[in-house]
């Protein structure tokens, strides 16, 4: 199709899915690299098997933040209205974020540089430390986003960090903790075998556990606290046939674990982590920056001062177009060619 022919709604339009499949892509593959962060503090008993659970995303990880990068990339290209409002408020946040994602990767590359236990712990505890920041952050982040934050007469949030760790917020942070180790675990249980193998079985029912009382949680205080997270669903009734395949993936999960079938269930787990950033999409959309204080004062996709002109819309577009099928082909290739369990050798970490 032809894209100058795109109307300047249709392109932020477009631009607000694209955003969207984005942020999807990035929660699924750096979902389960975070959760392992998350678990292999607790889950493994000896110095080898932390190694094994670090390798086992070793390869992967740094490829897997490119969708953070990408994401953030197209936001400030596409509605760059949304940084200039948001921010000044989330300035701390965002460093410490920041700062978490960074401590991680130094973690893992510096881990193994001594061979010294001491050394190693520290390291292994801010490995872990900085998986669950990052992963809380995230969490915190879309809670905000959800529920809405306090906007003046421009449209800037200047409100601190403190404000943005309100019940409900924190709320989605832990949920996106349990997801994400879950999904984790999950993947783990694909790349080991052996005694560690069995060990991260017992994780696995646990997370799925921990992750079923923070997902009806959760959904219970969206619908009482945030009514309009459903409000879209009277002009797009379709969209309650991925809350039914959504709850139909999560019990599928402890089905597949029971029978043996850890495949179907990472995948269920891949699905259900993509509902649910759909479900978010759908109760964020038309809005951008909800306005808790101000509904009116929300930034939306068809305000003209938030998004990029209609010509630089559809330049990106043209880019994306080209550019996405190389993205996804690169990430299959990569992770076909380090498919299979996990091995140890002199470059491992």
């Amino acid at each position: 199709m032809d894209l100058i022919m795109f109307t300047h709604d249709t392109l932020a339009f477009i631009w607000f899915i694209l955003l969207g499949v984005l942020l999807t892509g990035y929660a699924i593959l750096d979902g389960f690299d975070l959760g392992v962060g998350i678990l292999h503090l607790f889950a493994a008993k000896d110095d080898r098997e932390r190694r094994i659970m670090m390798n086992s995303i070793g390869p992967l990880w740094d490829g897997n933040e490119v969708w953070l990068v990408t994401f953030g990339g197209a936001m400030f290209a596409a509605f760059p209205g949304v940084y200039s409002s948001v921010f000044p408020g989330f300035y701390n946040a965002f460093m410490l974020l920041l700062l978490a994602l960074i401590f991680r990767a130094v973690s893992m590359e510096f881990r193994s540089k001594l061979h010294s236990t001491g050394w190693r712990n520290i390291w292994d505890v801010g490995f872990f430390l900085s998986s669950l920041v990052a992963t809380l952050l995230f969490g915190v982040a879309a809670g905000n986003a959800l529920i809405g934050v306090r906007l003046d007469g421009h449209g800037d949030f200047t409100a601190g960090l403190l404000s943005q760790l309100n019940p409900y917020a924190v709320l989605v942070g832990l949920f996106t903790i349990a997801m994400f180790a879950m999904h984790g675990a999950l993947y783990l249980y694909l790349k080991t075998e052996g005694d560690l193998r069995e060990r991260i079985r017992h994780w696995m029912w646990r997370m799925f556990g921990i992750f079923l009382v923070f997902y009806m949680l959760t959904t219970m205080y969206t619908l009482v606290k945030i009514p309009r997270a459903t409000a879209n669903f009277d002009q797009m009734p379709w969209a309650m046939l991925i809350v039914v395949l959504n709850v139909l993936a999560i019990a599928n999960i402890p089905r597949c674990i029971y029978w043996g079938k850890p495949g179907q269930a990472f995948l269920s787990s891949c699905f259900s982590i993509a509902a649910f950033v759909f479900l978010f999409s759908i109760a964020m959309f038309p809005n951008l920056v909800t306005c808790s204080n101000n509904p009116g004062l929300s930034l939306t996709i068809g305000d003209d001062d938030v998004r990029s002109s209609a010509t630089t819309l559809r330049i990106m577009l043209l880019i994306a177009v080209l550019g996405l099928p190389c993205v996804l082909t690169y990430t299959a290739v990569i992770y076909w060619t380090f498919r299979g369990k996990v091995t140890m050798d002199a470059h491992s970490y």
